[in-house]
C-alpha cells in the first residue's frame, strides 16, 4: 500500500489535483449529488443542519464551524512548521526521500521537536489543513477530498517509514516502537539530541499553510466562501514563489 518513488516525487502535484477536484466536484454535473446555490458548500449545509438540531441559531452554527476550521488550519500550519524547522525545509520540499542523518543524532534518527511526540507530524498537519479546506467544498467534493488525501497521506507515510527502516535499521525500529505514528502523545516519548531549529526557513517553506490559516481567521467572519477560496489560490501562488528561496538539501 506504500507510495511509489514517482508518487513521492509528485506528491505536491497530487495534493493540488485532489484539492482542485474537491472544490470543483466535476462529477456533480452528471450525478447531481450536491445542491446548488451560494451556501451549497459544507459550511452552509452543516450550519443549517446544526441549527435545525437546536445547537443554536444559524449564525451561531456558522461561527462554530468557522472556529473549528480556524483551529484545524492553525494547528496544521504549526505542526508542519515545527516539523520543518527540525527536519529542514529543503528536505521537506525535496522530490526524493532523505534519511535524517544530517539532522538526527549519531545514529541518524531525528528525535527532536514534534518528532519526539509523533513520527509523522507533517502528514498530520496536512490532514488537519484538509479538514479546514473541506468546509468550503461542495458536499461530495469534501468527502472525496478527505478520503483521497487520507489515502495518499497513508501511502506516503508507509513509503517513508519503509525507506527509513532500510536506511537507518535498528535505531529507527527502536524509535518507532516508542513514538506513535498517527496521533501525537502528550509527553515526549524519546530524549532529544539538541539541534537548532531553523524557523525562518520553516516559516518560508510552510507559508501556504499560514496564509490559509490567516485568511480563515481574518476574513472568515465575512462568511464568504468564494473570498476564502480566492485566498487559498493566492496562498498557492505565494508558496510557489517562496520555494525558489528555500535552499536545496545536500
Amino acid at each position: 500500500m506504500k507510495a511509489s518513488a514517482l508518487e513521492f516525487r509528485l506528491r505536491y502535484v497530487l495534493h493540488l489535483l485532489i484539492y482542485v477536484l474537491g472544490f470543483t466536484a466535476p462529477w456533480n454535473d452528471v450525478l447531481h449529488l450536491d445542491p446548488r446555490g451560494p451556501n451549497a458548500h459544507v459550511w452552509g449545509i452543516l450550519a443549517a443542519n446544526l441549527a435545525q438540531l437546536g445547537v443554536g441559531s444559524l449564525f451561531t452554527a456558522f461561527n462554530l464551524l468557522l472556529g473549528l476550521a480556524i483551529g484545524c488550519a492553525a494547528a496544521g500550519a504549526w505542526l508542519r512548521t515545527w516539523g520543518s524547522a527540525y527536519l529542514g525545509a529543503g528536505i521537506v520540499k525535496s522530490g526524493v526521500m532523505h534519511s535524517a542523518v544530517e539532522d538526527g543524532g549519531s545514529d541518524g534518527v531525528l528525535r527532536d521537536g514534534p518528532f519526539r511526540h509523533l513520527r509523522n507530524p507533517l502528514y498530520l498537519g496536512t490532514f488537519l489543513h484538509t479538514l479546514a479546506l473541506a468546509l468550503l467544498m461542495p458536499r461530495s467534493g469534501a468527502i472525496f477530498c478527505i478520503a483521497a488525501i487520507g489515502v495518499l497521506q497513508i501511502r506516503l507515510m508507509l513509503a517513508e517509514e519503509a525507506f527509513l527502516s532500510t536506511r537507518l535499521g535498528t535505531p529507527y525500529a527502536a524509535y518507532c516502537s516508542l513514538v506513535p505514528r498517527w496521533w501525537p502523545s502528550l509527553g515526549a516519548k524519546v530524549a532529544g539530541t539538541g539541534p537548532t531549529p531553523r524557523w525562518p526557513q520553516a516559516l518560508l517553506g510552510e507559508s501556504y499553510f499560514w496564509l490559509v490559516a490567516m485568511a480563515y481567521a481574518v476574513l472568515g467572519w465575512r462568511y464568504n466562501a468564494t473570498l476564502l477560496i480566492q485566498c487559498v489560490v493566492v496562498a498557492v501562488g505565494v508558496s510557489i514563489v517562496a520555494r525558489a528561496f528555500i535552499p536545496k538539501p545536500a
